[in-house]
Formats: structure tokens, C-alpha cells, sequence
């Protein structure tokens, strides 16, 4: 590790906030981490993202970076080229990975190429949405480049289409709706950690992932050893497809009336949240791997060229 004292731990930086439209849940899951961090025995620096970052690190001249940020500009590649730039490991997937698995329609491309089940899509301008369904109803509508569900509208069946917030990029993505429960498997290095059912009383949106009592998480999931074991291998197939490096999280749908012919995959994430409501943190304790350790274990992994 560069710049480590061989009497001190190494100091690990823990980047969090950043400018995107996550940077709350950022806030909320690098303090986590850093307490972590903390009680794994490693020295830690708390840096809150914004344009200063190439200067904050120059002065706290960390030996690892532990990359807590989501959404755009942290989890998209952007932050992974300057650190390689600077020449600082960091922790999860790094340039390459981050990009692509960031952008809906390349990620699903490369699952399908890997031959892994995904539901039909295309890209479409605000105004093409707006003017008609550009796909049979039901429908989603989702940004092309966004994390946790920010900016989703479900067109049903009758429904006329769209009108879409301000906020909404100038092209989004249109997929067909997948029916069924929301499964999700963690994966650790060359380890998948299980299979997830994700319960909430409507759409999984940025409220149910992180708003206390907003989901309910039955971890390991109540479903046939068929679709458990492939989440896990698609979740393996898919996180080394997209080139990922250190844990990443891969969400499915499953409509559990077609059996293994209902399951198909909607994105890999390759920053999952680490908050307390957060899946990946619970998949690993579930496998009896505590926080710390969970973190600890990134740190380990962490390196540069990723």
C-alpha cells in the first residue's frame, strides 16, 4: 500500500456526498463506513466530494481511497480515472466497469451478449416520449444514467403517456415492465452472498431503499433453489461481463408464474449503498461477515488499474 508506515495502519480516505442527485445517501453511507473503518483498526479522513477533491486528497495524502459516493461523477468512472491519475488504489470497479455498468443500455448489451435474460428497451428523447408510447404499455421510463430509482415512471396499461419532470435528462431510457418480486444477489470478489427478496407495498423507489420501514428485506429470499442459485450465477456472470472488481450488486425481477423463464436482470450496481437499510451489507452479514470486516475487505482489495 503506498505511503504506508510500517508502525501506523494505513489511512484510508473515504469519499462521500459528490454533486449527484444521490449525495445524501452518499453522506449517509460513507459516515457509516468510516466508522467501520474505525473500529477495523484503520486510520481514517472523512472527504466530503466537490470540485476541490484532487486538492482535499493531495493534503490528506491517503494511502487507500474507499469510493462511498453514488450516481454521477462517483460511480460512473469519473472519479476512478483520477485516482488513477493520481495513483491512489481505491476500492470497487474501476474506469471501464464503472461506465458501462452506469449506462442502462451499454450494461444490457453486455448481458446480453454474456447470453443473461433481459427485457426489450430502447432509447428515446423527451419529446418522443412525451408525444406517444414508444413502446407497448406497460411500460418504464427511466434515466439512461442514474442510480436508486431516481426519476422512474411505470406507464400502465391505458395510461396516457408521460409528462416528465424538468429534472429528467433530454434521453431516457423506455423498457418494457418486468412483473414479479424484486430479487437482488451481492457479489464479493469471486463470491456471490445470496439472494434477497426485496417487499414493499409498491414500486421499489428511492423512498422504499431508504427511508426506514420503506422495504422489507427477507434475506436469505423464500424462493426455489433453481432461482437462487440463478441470481448467484447470473450475478457472477454479469459482475464479470462488465469487467467488475470488488463488490458489486446485481437486481433482478422474477414473475414467478413462468418459473426460471420469469427471471431476468434489471442493472448491476457497482457502488451499492451502505447504509443501515442498505442489501449488500445485510447479505454479508448474513453470510456471518460483520460491517467491519465487509469494509475491511474492500480495503484489502483495493488497487489501482482496476
Amino acid at each position: 500500500m503506498a505511503g504506508a508506515s510500517s508502525r501506523m495502519p494505513p489511512k484510508v480516505a473515504v469519499l462521500m456526498g459528490g454533486l449527484s442527485a444521490e449525495r445524501e445517501v452518499s453522506l449517509v453511507s460513507g459516515r457509516a463506513c468510516a466508522l467501520a473503518l474505525g473500529a477495523a483498526g484503520y486510520q481514517v479522513v472523512e472527504v466530503d466530494c466537490g470540485p476541490d477533491l484532487p486538492l482535499r486528497l493531495s493534503e490528506s495524502k491517503p494511502d487507500i481511497c474507499f469510493n462511498a459516493l453514488h450516481g454521477r461523477w462517483g460511480e460512473d468512472g469519473c472519479v476512478q480515472g483520477l485516482l488513477e491519475w493520481l495513483a491512489i488504489p481505491y476500492t470497487h470497479s474501476g474506469v471501464l466497469a464503472s461506465a458501462l455498468a452506469m449506462d442502462k443500455a451499454r450494461t444490457k448489451e453486455v448481458y446480453a451478449a454474456a447470453g443473461l435474460p433481459v427485457v426489450p428497451s430502447v432509447l428515446a428523447s423527451r419529446a418522443e416520449v412525451e408525444a406517444g408510447h414508444v413502446l407497448p404499455t406497460p411500460y418504464v421510463v427511466k434515466p439512461n444514467n442514474e442510480g436508486s430509482s431516481v426519476g422512474v415512471y411505470i406507464v400502465r396499461a391505458g395510461s396516457n403517456a408521460p409528462r416528465l419532470a424538468d429534472t429528467m435528462p433530454a434521453v431516457v431510457m423506455v423498457e418494457a415492465y418486468a412483473p414479479g418480486r424484486e430479487l437482488t444477489t451481492t457479489v464479493m470478489g469471486d463470491r456471490a452472498l445470496g439472494v434477497t427478496d426485496i417487499i414493499t407495498d409498491g414500486w421499489y423507489d428511492y423512498d422504499a431503499k431508504y427511508k426506514a420501514g420503506g422495504s422489507r428485506h427477507d434475506c436469505p429470499a423464500n424462493v426455489p433453489d433453481e432461482i437462487s442459485a440463478a441470481c448467484q450465477v447470473y450475478a457472477l456472470r454479469a459482475h464479470a461481463a462488465l469487467g467488475c472488481r470488488g463488490v458489486s450488486r446485481t437486481d433482478f425481477r422474477w414473475d414467478e408464474s413462468r418459473g426460471l423463464a420469469g427471471l431476468i436482470l434489471l442493472e448491476t450496481n457497482t457502488q451499492p449503498g451502505m447504509t443501515p437499510t442498505s442489501l449488500a451489507p445485510e447479505q454479508a452479514l448474513a453470510q456471518g461477515i460483520s460491517f467491519p470486516d465487509f469494509c475491511a475487505w474492500m480495503v484489502r482489495d483495493a488497487s489501482c488499474n482496476r
